[in-house]
């Protein structure tokens, strides 16, 4: 395990959490409640599902409203006419989108493996998709079972696309989370790479009647922008939201950052762990907490010199613990990994 010198933070957190990022998406198709079960068995405190809107105004969990990737949308010539190119975020996207589907109709298709080139594709159409609702009362009904509390952290995306086109995911979110006992007092963290949702979430959430609600603000690429931002024609980027000057605004509206893992220990040219940042330090600072994504178990994803053997598929738990426990060191709060269970044996000691 290589030694990679970190200055000396502690974490804000009390303890530290591990997120289930799309449930346990290594070992399950992402965003099934066969995902959030299993992450849920390992040892997750939190599970994260992504929003996106039904046509007739469900929220339902998928990375991204473009649904053709990781379902068999497909194979269902009924809706074939559906297939369509639409810009989202600025990109021009070709595929099926969950606006142009009823509630009903998405759950007629089944849930196929996103990386079937890494991942095991043993559980393609097994698994329908779910909706936010079905995945809270999983939850509870887990918490229940378990005895312990299980959170939940929802990531809006697309919100900007989804206002145009009159289908805003903020309100609905808020609506689903009061509807359910479980989601009245358990803790729920909000999460967008878009500021101005964040900004509203947290002038509806200001009188403190629901104050197990948090609001984490996402991080992208350095150079990126937050989509609302570039809509609006600003310059503000994300290596300006990471400055001291930049998350001390972040920090008038919410309680933690999502940076990626390489924004605190960046990769040098060789792939290996450089030096860390100051960024956990500078975030603790002004009283966020640090949350980044994603620790994953594959060789591919791991810094060159915690490989084990050559292949880029291999599942390499060793290395994927070795690389945590080096983030840990930096004094992150919480994280978010495919694989729950190293995640929880990294934290743990075991």
């Amino acid at each position: 395990m290589p030694v990679t010198a970190v200055a000396a933070e502690k974490p804000l957190a009390a303890r530290v959490m591990v997120i289930g990022h799309r449930g346990a998406s290594a070992l399950r198709p992402e965003h099934t409640l066969a995902s959030y079960a299993k992450a849920i068995a390992d040892g997750a405190d939190f599970i994260e599902p992504d929003l996106v809107m039904t046509r007739d105004g469900v929220l339902v969990a998928r990375h991204e409203n473009e649904i053709g990737s990781t379902t068999d949308a497909a194979d269902h010539p009924e809706f074939a006419a559906r297939k369509i190119s639409k810009v989202i975020d600025g990109r021009q996207v070709t595929g099926w989108f969950s606006e142009d589907f009823s509630v009903a109709e998405l759950k007629t298709l089944r849930a196929r493996e996103r990386l079937p080139e890494l991942r095991s594709t043993q559980y393609d159409g097994q698994f329908p998709l779910a909706t936010l609702g079905e995945i809270i009362d999983l939850v509870a009904a887990e918490s229940k079972a378990r005895g312990r509390i299980i959170g939940l952290i929802p990531e809006i995306k697309h919100g900007s696309y989804f206002q145009r086109i009159g289908l805003p995911l903020e309100d609905q979110l808020l609506a689903t989370l009061a509807a359910h006992d479980y989601t009245r007092t358990a803790p729920v963290e909000i999460q967008s790479f878009e500021i101005g949702n964040l900004k509203y979430l947290r002038g509806k959430l200001a009188d403190g009647t629901r104050g197990n609600i948090r609001l984490l603000q996402l991080l992208g690429d350095a150079e990126a922008q937050p989509y609302d931002a570039a809509a609006a024609g600003g310059r503000l980027d994300y290596a300006q939201m990471m400055t001291p000057a930049g998350l001390r605004e972040v920090a008038t509206y919410a309680d933690a950052i999502g940076p990626s893992t390489r924004a605190i220990i960046p990769l040098t040219p060789r792939q290996t762990l450089g030096v860390p940042t100051s960024l956990v330090h500078d975030a603790h600072a002004v009283g966020l907490e640090v949350h980044p994504y994603t620790f994953r178990p594959e060789n591919l994803f791991l810094p060159r010199e915690l490989w084990r053997g050559d292949d880029p598929c291999s599942v390499n738990e060793a290395g994927a613990i070795a690389e945590i426990r080096i983030y840990l060191a930096t004094g992150i709060d919480a994280f978010f990994t495919d694989a729950p269970a190293i995640g929880r044996k990294a934290l743990d000691g075991r």
